[in-house]
């Protein structure tokens, strides 16, 4: 059996990557410390993929648990694909020694772990917030990295760093996933991403506030140097994203590849403005929405040239913005009909 150690698999990215690596026949440990998660995700990844996963409640900062974990399935693990960490730019911001304690330390345990157990793959979850304000786009894998704007986007930067300087005395693969803007749910929608408290990401607060559970979506700045005033990401959605990474896992080994970066996009750039248009005209309905200031680190614009990933990995997004406000609102409404109505998730009772 071929064993894939999943870090932070229970989150967002993670839950439909695990189901991506099940449905191509690999056995999925996940390492999890459920600090924005829930265990019942796995209920959800089982009821599409008619499959177990193998879950450790394990914060990658406690070593010895984190080894104990590896060390146990050590025989058969095939690559760690790891996305375990804190990622609210705004947030990081605010507490940057939390996101130096859990994503830098949490990272170099995890290194440290597969060196003890000679584990020879990692695919690791970087961000495009390495480039930070980009001077040219689309930005390419040789852009300049400037990630200043966000201690978040610092933290991945390091960790790529790191990664590529413990080659230099472990002898493994590894591919750095530089992602931009993931949205959008699984199409049955029985996982999604699902925050715990206010959403950080664009998409979970526009449908909260669509179903009633927040009052008022705020966009952060109207008066960027862009086609309408709002910051542009290059968004894209989560499946794709997943299948990106089991593809990695294989090409990494046969191309033998060390610290190699890829950015994950769809190479086109939408407004903040131009996603919340689409949500409402395909999902017919409209958002209660405010117009207020800059939030401190984020970047005017960005998007991806995704050709080396084609390049590379055989790799290309393959769903587009229709598809990824639509399975957002469907995931929305499925959470929302499991409420009891009795304010225990905030959701109000507006009818969708």
């Amino acid at each position: 059996m071929k064993t894939v150690i999943v870090t932070g698999g229970l989150g967002y990215i993670g839950s439909h990557t695990v189901v991506e690596l099940l449905n191509e026949g690999y056995e999925v440990v996940v390492l999890d410390n459920l600090s924005n998660s829930s265990e019942k995700v796995i209920d959800g990844i089982r009821a599409i993929t008619k499959k177990s996963v193998h879950f450790f409640d394990v914060d990658l900062r406690d070593y010895d648990k984190l080894e104990s974990a590896i060390g146990y399935y050590q025989q058969s693990i095939v690559g760690v694909i790891h996305f375990a960490a804190c990622k609210s730019v705004g947030e990081s911001m605010k507490y940057p020694s939390k996101y130096y304690d859990n994503n830098v330390a949490g990272t170099n345990n995890l290194l440290m772990a597969m060196k003890r157990y000679n584990v020879g793959n990692l695919i690791f979850s970087s961000s495009c917030t390495v480039y930070g304000e980009a001077d040219d786009l689309p930005v390419t894998e040789q852009t300049p990295q400037k990630p200043a704007e966000s201690v978040y986007g610092r933290t991945k930067q390091i960790n790529e760093q790191m990664i590529k300087d413990m080659h230099r005395e472990h002898d493994f693969n590894s591919v750095l996933l530089r992602y931009f803007n993931p949205i959008g749910a699984h199409e049955t929608a029985l996982i999604g991403e699902l925050p715990n408290g206010t959403p950080d990401n664009l998409l979970p607060y526009v449908a909260e506030t669509a179903i009633g559970k927040r009052d008022l979506f705020t966009v952060f700045g109207d008066d960027y140097d862009t086609k309408d005033g709002t910051c542009v990401r290059d968004y894209i959605h989560v499946v794709d994203l997943a299948k990106a990474h089991v593809v990695a896992l294989e090409v990494s080994v046969k191309k033998n590849l060390k610290g190699e970066p890829v950015n994950l996009g769809t190479g086109k750039g939408y407004s903040v403005k131009e996603v919340l248009d689409a949500f409402e005209k395909e999902n017919d309905i409209k958002v209660n929405t405010h117009y207020g200031n800059r939030r401190k680190g984020d970047v005017e614009a960005i998007y991806a040239d995704p050709s080396y990933a084609y390049k590379l990995l055989g790799w290309k997004a393959q769903l587009g913005l229709k598809e990824m406000v639509t399975s957002v609102w469907k995931w929305q409404k499925a959470i929302s009909s499991k409420c009891c109505g009795g304010g225990c998730c905030g959701h109000k009772n507006k009818k969708a």
